[in-house]
């Protein structure tokens, strides 16, 4: 059994649903031995879709009720769209686009529910969330059944079981062991291909939890731990994991294998196809993840393994993440302390914001947070309201100070005599990048680096160069 999981980029609009379906269709009626039907797939919202489903959510707390209501119209239009396009003689066609403005009417009533409240708690939040792959599965089960294969779409909040932690939920894997292979063995044994929701799951009591970001990879390594499936593979838009992101460095090199702990080191510094909590489940179990491209699916990609073989070729990457903010908060004078930074990365968790790096300055009185652009005005209003910034006797300071992005270069030991931090701090000095903060954990083997937003596609480009990682 092979259990698959498309994220958002891979089902984005109607080309690329039709373009998954193929890939399943194949996957699902290959001829490669007794199990070639064993198939199960993991989908995620349509790109984007998580994203404007939470802002809708925002501005219902916050009373913009046009907003809102354009956001549901522009879900519906770009779901319907896609129906139009690839259900267009199928009698399923009615059924499914009725199907979703059922579900988008439900999420408005959802929005007016915040609306009146006045609030979004992280449980509402995980609400909302969880419309985006309950569209997208709906789809792709009906594409599926048009095209011949035995498909039903699920919903992972009836096979997931997590504690109530909401935005980043854990799972209780013995029970969610139990359902899975109640519900989902006896149809994969008749045939039948499940197309199921990634990133939600629920409570023993039956309310929807997210599994937090990276959540539908998460999922799927989660469902094949589950099911005790052969092999996870996560089909993204790039050949697998590479020495650099090819939309930067088209000569970027694809690592053809890793162990779980290259693997997880790799995903800790921000690889966008993989998230560290993937690999968890799945390293009890000793099942491969291969990470595969679905816009090029006969390039083998990497595979993830225990022990890899040892006549591999060992390659440090470069991680690179654009579209941040650096935010600094702090005081005009002596009074900032540790219990203040605690405060306000309290604060920003109970909100969902994501922090990806932080530091701590006391020669400034202040504290750097560096978050996604997305996040950057919901993160301002958190921490506005914890400090009570607009008071006028308030002693805080809190804004914006540039647009950034993050570096990470990640080795393996012994990859040169040079060792990799002491290589890439010399490579940006001799190339001039301004470094706004840097984090480097324990190991000698990996550096963080916060440069200005507009130097970052430069500054890669000449570290795979400097770092020999061209072919």
């Amino acid at each position: 059994m092979i259990v698959h999981k498309f994220g958002g980029t891979s089902v984005g609009d109607a080309r690329r649903v039709s373009n998954v379906t193929d890939i399943l269709v194949e996957q699902h009626n290959c001829a490669h031995g007794p199990a070639a039907a064993e198939t199960v797939a993991v989908v995620s919202a349509m790109s984007g879709v998580t994203e404007q489903l939470i802002a809708g959510a925002r501005a219902a707390a916050e009373g913009r009720d046009t907003e809102y209501r354009e956001s549901k119209a522009n879900l519906l239009s770009r779901h319907l769209e896609v129906v139009d396009t690839l259900l267009t003689r199928s009698p399923e066609r009615l059924d499914v686009g009725g199907l979703i403005e059922d579900q988008l009417h439900e999420l408005e009533r959802f929005y007016r529910s915040i609306a009146m409240l006045g609030e979004l708690t992280a449980r509402g939040g995980d609400a909302v969330a969880s419309f985006g792959e309950q569209l997208s599965v709906s789809i792709l089960a009906a594409v599926l059944r048009e095209r011949g294969v035995r498909a039903q779409a699920l919903s992972a909040s009836e096979l997931i079981v997590t504690d109530d932690t909401f935005g980043a939920a854990t799972p209780l894997m013995d029970l969610t062991a139990q359902r899975l292979q109640a519900q989902i063995l006896p149809l994969v044994e008749r045939g039948v291909l499940p197309i199921i929701t990634g990133y939600i799951a629920a409570t023993e009591k039956g309310v929807p939890t997210t599994l937090g970001r990276g959540g539908s990879d998460f999922a799927a390594a989660i469902i094949g731990a589950g099911l005790g499936a052969d092999e996870v593979w996560i089909w993204s838009d790039v050949d697998g994991i590479l020495t650099a992101d090819p939309n930067i460095v088209p000569q970027a090199r694809t690592l053809s294998e890793l162990s779980y702990a290259e693997a997880a080191d790799l995903a800790y510094y921000g690889a966008d196809v993989l998230h560290p909590k993937t690999i968890r489940p799945l390293i009890a179990r000793g099942i491969p993840l291969r990470i595969v491209n679905s816009f090029n699916p006969t390039h083998p990609g990497t595979r993830i393994v225990e022990s890899p073989q040892g006549d591999r070729e060992l390659l440090p990457a470069i991680i690179s993440t654009t579209g941040l903010s650096l935010i600094a908060i702090g005081s005009q004078d002596d009074s900032w302390a540790l219990q203040m930074a605690a405060r306000a990365l309290q604060r920003l968790s109970e909100a969902g914001v994501d922090v990806l790096m932080f530091s701590q300055s006391f020669s400034e009185h202040s504290l750097n947070l560096i978050v996604h652009q997305q996040d950057q005005a919901h993160c301002l209003k958190a921490l506005d309201h914890e400090f009570e910034n607009g008071r006028a006797d308030s002693v805080y300071n809190l804004g914006v100070q540039e647009q950034v992005a993050t570096i990470s270069v990640v080795g393996v030991p012994d990859w040169n005599e040079k060792g990799i931090v002491s290589h890439a701090f010399a490579a940006l000095g001799t190339h001039g990048t301004r470094v706004i903060a840097v984090a480097q954990a324990a190991t000698e083997y990996s550096v963080s680096f916060c440069v200005p937003g507009e130097q970052a596609a430069d500054t890669v480009r000449f570290l795979h160069r400097e770092l020999g990682l061209e072919a």
